[in-house]
């Protein structure tokens, strides 16, 4: 038996198609219905769907009145705020192209990107890093007036068409932008039942952030595609606290999250919480054994990339067997290949690939030539990741196929990190590696070699104005050299087991 699943069977996306609008639709039946919650310890902001809608379609409009015009690009460098999404979303509706971007990215780092993406707009937060770029500014002050505006109309057009653009760190170093259409927020539905168990009366509560694309899907676009309620925790909101009182059905999150609940080994009482969700980086079973011990829930676990979202899951109606991934959702098409681009027997590993029909997988890399280009290897998108497939289908995670590293959810190239830090003086040669500091806890590590061991904050004041928060190092060893293999090639993998296994 080989390691492929049957070809998708999914209901293609409806033409035509605006992925602003499909996410309202359902609120647009119940307009007075609560959309979102921004929850605090001392309250909550709420906002209904018809309010929500209205300021998604006036936003849409006053873009247009800016002098923009359908495929144009805006660069997002919002912060968390409820003014994300409306104007992501707006963009969405009137038929233009939006560029989110984390606000942890430095001015060089953003400016690269703005190079690339060429925006005719720059939507900004005060206080975050903006590009070198002669693009028009708006603030939030701006953007908010024009939520009272006469909705836009609802750009409709091919499901195909460019939708939006998310960046991910690729492999070789370089942050590459990838192209997604309008069609991907259609096969999201794939999830409801194959991750989420999601109903229309849920409470969803993600940790994380408004502009970070973890929650902008699983914590927004989803729930409010079939008409439940969002719950946005305010920065520094106790969590457990917060899904209490406000009766969340469902909790996402990245495992790091969960571990900082369950910190103090007490009960959490959760009447309403049906199960947890997690995605990012994988999920350690002592975390997934506290938390059932401490509030009587599953968490359902997701496999995925920037590139198809999540695509292998362990749901209710489907959980994962002890050890696996889960299982591919049900509409993908995906396989286990060997060496020879083939499918491979199942119980073998090989390298975990998507068929190019799926209608979640992007349109492709953003090329020189503005125009998405997508990698294929026969009909086969490669992931990165190795795997073996079961008779079954479940899915087992054996590694990456290469040196990516993982901090808190984001991808991040080793080259890109250390290309930057080699700038510094000091530093002759160095390596970035993801490291385990304590059963189930990782960091990015930074082995240098140079004349002499560097001053801690001398180095993160080095990182930290050059690379995003999430990109800097959190542990830097000096070493007299650096581990190479006979063709000169280093290995981080040596450093990594040298360090967590000096015996």
């Amino acid at each position: 038996m080989l390691s492929t699943t049957r070809p998708a069977i999914f209901p293609p996306c409806p033409a035509p198609f605006n992925m602003a609008r499909y996410v309202l639709a359902a609120g647009e039946q119940t307009p007075d219905k609560i959309a979102l919650q921004i929850v605090r310890a001392s309250g909550a902001e709420r906002w209904s769907y018809g309010r929500l809608i209205a300021a998604v379609r006036g936003t849409g409009q006053g873009l247009l009145r800016a002098g923009l015009h359908p495929g144009d690009r805006v660069l997002l460098r919002l912060g968390n705020s409820v003014d994300f999404p409306v104007a992501y979303l707006g963009a969405l509706a009137a038929g233009l192209v939006p560029v989110p971007t984390s606000t942890q990215l430095t001015g060089p780092e953003i400016t690269k990107i703005a190079a690339q993406v060429a925006p005719a707009l720059v939507l900004a937060s005060d206080g975050v890093a903006l590009p070198d770029h002669p693009a028009p500014t708006l603030d939030c002050a701006q953007l908010r007036r024009m939520q009272d505006l006469p909705p836009c109309d609802w750009h409709m057009g091919a499901p195909d068409r460019a939708g939006y653009i998310i960046y991910t760190s690729g492999s070789g170093g370089n942050p590459r932008a990838v192209v997604h259409a309008h069609r991907a927020v259609w096969a999201r539905r794939m999830m409801w039942d194959g991750w989420y168990g999601l109903r229309a009366d849920d409470r969803v509560l993600h940790a994380g952030a408004f502009n970070w694309t973890y929650t902008l899907g699983t914590g927004l676009m989803d729930p409010w595609a079939i008409g439940a309620t969002a719950l946005i925790p305010e920065t520094g909101a106790p969590l457990a606290l917060m899904l209490k009182r406000f009766d969340a059905t469902l909790f996402a999150a990245v495992p790091g999250v969960y571990r900082q609940l369950l910190k103090d080994g007490q009960k959490l009482e959760l009447p309403r919480l049906r199960h947890g969700l997690s995605a990012g980086e994988k999920l350690p079973d002592a975390t997934r054994a506290g938390w059932h011990a401490a509030t009587g829930t599953a968490i359902y676990e997701a496999l995925g990339m920037s590139e198809c979202s999540t695509y292998i899951s362990s749901s209710p109606a489907r959980p994962a067997p002890i050890g696996s991934a889960g299982y591919p959702q049900d509409g993908r098409q995906l396989a286990v290949l060997g060496a020879d681009g083939q499918p491979a027997p199942c119980g073998e590993d090989g390298m975990l690939a998507i068929h190019r029909s799926d209608p979640g997988l992007m349109l492709g890399y953003l090329g020189a030539d503005t125009q998405p280009d997508l990698p294929l290897t026969g009909d086969w998108f490669l992931t990165g990741d190795h795997a073996r497939m079961a008779e079954d289908g479940a899915i087992t995670y054996v590694g990456r196929n290469d040196d990516m590293m993982n901090a808190g959810g984001f991808r991040v190239s080793p080259l890109e990190v250390e290309r930057t830090l080699t700038d510094h003086p000091g530093i002759t040669d160095i390596a970035c590696t993801e490291i385990e500091v304590k059963p189930g806890v990782t960091v990015i590590a930074a082995f240098y070699t140079g004349p002499e061991a560097l001053p801690l904050p001398e180095l993160e004041a080095f990182a930290a104005g050059r690379l995003a928060r999430y990109k800097q190092p959190r542990l830097y060893r000096h070493c007299d050299s650096l581990p190479r293999g006979a063709n000169g090639k280093l290995s981080r993998r040596a450093l990594r087991n040298n360090y967590e296994d000096p015996s």
